[in-house]
């Protein structure tokens, strides 16, 4: 019987690298707690802003904060208040975590160069959509286009779960055009799921971007 595998873990170690990086057996349980209550808050925080991900790098006495977004300038604010927020959120959650406070917390701020093939601000793109009440078929449709007009993404694929357009009944639907080539792990494709909050409740919204294969310089 087949099992339905994330597509970024299964290709940890290949294509993909983690998203925390650090090593500490002593304090394991503790750190990995608390970069998951940090990613999750700051992902809540700054809904909206299309943030592609979160990455933290520790080394003893420093914190170091990654964030890749296609709007930079919304996140840094005038004489970068908004990192100053940021870092001052991230200490007070840690704080309340009672986790240990870092000597340093360096925050870096990265644009994403195109957005349009990132399967992350894609899904954010649908959200925001469907929130100003489009109908979920040409939401789709423009999800599809905008993703395939980057000559680099070979597919796309989008589905979407819920009360579409306030229907009785929930059901799933999904649109793809291109290749998705789900179990080759030398594939180059990014996931991500996001929702979308509507007042008769929320619908489920999964993006995959195919972007080539990936081979060996050799």
């Amino acid at each position: 019987m087949s099992k339905t595998v994330h597509p970024y873990s299964f290709r940890l170690g290949i294509l993909r690298n983690w998203r925390s990086r650090w090593f500490n057996p002593g304090k394991y349980r503790m750190l990995l707690k608390t970069d998951v209550l940090v990613r999750e808050a700051l992902e809540k925080k700054m809904r909206g802003m299309f943030v592609e991900s979160i990455e933290i790098e520790r080394s003893p006495g420093v914190f170091h904060l990654i964030i890749r977004t296609s709007r930079p300038g919304l996140l840094i604010g005038r004489k970068g208040e908004g990192a100053d927020k940021i870092k001052s959120d991230v200490l007070g959650m840690m704080k309340k975590i009672g986790s240990d406070i870092p000597k340093e917390l360096k925050l870096t701020i990265e644009e994403v160069s195109h957005p349009e093939a990132s399967a992350k601000i894609l899904s954010q793109m649908a959200a925001e959509s469907l929130e100003k009440r489009t109908p979920f078929r040409r939401v789709m449709k423009q999800i599809i286009e905008k993703g395939m007009a980057n000559s680099e993404v070979k597919g796309v694929k989008v589905a979407m779960a819920g009360r579409l357009d306030g229907a009785e009944m929930g059901r799933k639907e999904w649109l793809r055009k291109g290749r998705i080539p789900l179990q080759t792990l030398r594939a180059d494709i990014d996931f991500a799921r996001e929702k979308a909050h509507l007042p008769y409740g929320d619908i489920g919204i999964k993006v995959w971007v195919f972007k080539g294969e990936k081979f060996d310089k050799q």
